[in-house]
């Protein structure tokens, strides 16, 4: 499998790097699909820890485990909501 790194700066590299097919440590098959790994393109965009895991689920759901779709689903919008709530007690303190 090829994986699109990006480098330090953020720029893609030019070169494809290869990853194992499944390597459950560095880089989860159920992370790898599409070409980038989820990580990469969390870091990319800088998301907030809340945000990040919510994608970091939607990404996965159904591709870790197919019967646990709804279980990643439902933490994703765990993590959004939290983030929610979060935003609103920030706009509090202001």
């Amino acid at each position: 499998m090829e994986h699109t790194e990006l480098n330090k700066t953020g720029i893609l590299r030019e070169e494809p790097i290869r990853i194992p097919a499944d390597d459950p440590v560095n880089h989860p098959a159920h992370y790898t699909a599409g070409g980038i790994e989820v990580i990469d393109f969390l870091e990319s965009w800088n998301f907030p820890f809340h945000l990040a895991n919510a994608i970091k689920y939607i990404c996965r759901a159904g591709r870790k485990d197919k019967n646990k779709t709804a279980e990643d689903l439902r933490k994703a919008i765990w993590y959004i909501n939290r983030y929610i709530d979060y935003l609103g007690k920030q706009e509090g303190k202001a």
